[in-house]
């Protein structure tokens, strides 16, 4: 079987999308997206692909997944750079302020908004202050940029990790017109074909409008509270 034989595992996430895209964008990979099997920690995304000795190889973590895509799949640096360029060390920089800054903080600022079952001020205002506090070092960062992209002249991963975030910034509340630089880079990239067909993966990405409809998101976290809460007591309850 010819390389690649790629099986996406995912969800519409932040990080589920993160993959999608990244595929579009590299572009004539044949994928299948499925919910999560493969994984060991028992989250989205993963994958898994035929590797180079001919046996699968199971991958997690985005960040992880998205280094293993641009080194096995990106010879032509479509959304990376050469390795030993100062634009590869900048990018994974930003690769990593993501998944170990934004995503989390985020992701926690999501959790006591949307989904705790009470409404606990402390966290409210510490996620989603620290949330503010990273994209407003992002905002100066891209004010600076020539390319309108975080690293060099084109997309990279270090955009695409951060994109789906971003475009849900409203979810936890925090207003975007805030930042004016990631506002535009926002919308930049979300004008990309690749960005556009991988954000719809596996389902429609309508984070943004729901934001704008009250009355659906209210009852679109409502849902997803019942649901977070439940996963948390069966988590409470494996012994895996």
């Amino acid at each position: 079987m010819t390389r690649p034989d790629i099986t996406l595992y995912t969800a519409q996430t932040p990080n589920g999308i993160k993959i999608s895209i990244a595929l579009e964008e590299l572009g004539n990979l044949r994928i299948s997206s499925w919910f999560l099997e493969i994984n060991p920690n028992g989250r989205i995304p993963a994958l898994t692909d035929e590797f180079s000795d001919g046996q699968k190889i199971h991958l997690f973590e985005s960040g992880g997944i998205l280094e293993y895509l641009v080194e096995q799949y990106d010879t032509d640096y479509k959304i990376s750079f050469p390795k030993g360029t100062r634009e590869h060390y900048e990018m994974t920089n930003w690769l990593f302020f993501q998944n170990a800054g934004v995503g989390p903080m985020q992701g926690q600022a999501n959790h006591f908004t949307r989904y705790a079952p009470e409404r606990i001020e402390y966290g409210v205002n510490r996620y989603v202050n620290e949330t503010r506090r990273l994209y407003g070092v992002l905002d100066k960062h891209l004010a600076q940029s020539k390319s309108g992209y975080l690293v060099g002249d084109h997309i990279s991963i270090a955009d695409i990790s951060h994109w789906g975030w971003v475009a849900a910034a409203g979810w936890p509340g925090i207003d975007i017109d805030e930042f004016p630089n990631l506002k535009a880079w926002e919308e930049r990239m979300a004008q990309r074909e690749g960005v556009e067909k991988g954000r719809h993966v596996p389902s429609p990405h309508t984070i943004k409008e729901l934001i704008k409809d009250k009355e659906a998101q209210e009852k679109y976290a409502a849902e997803s509270r019942a649901w977070v809460q439940q996963g948390m007591k069966d988590d409470a309850k494996s012994k895996v």
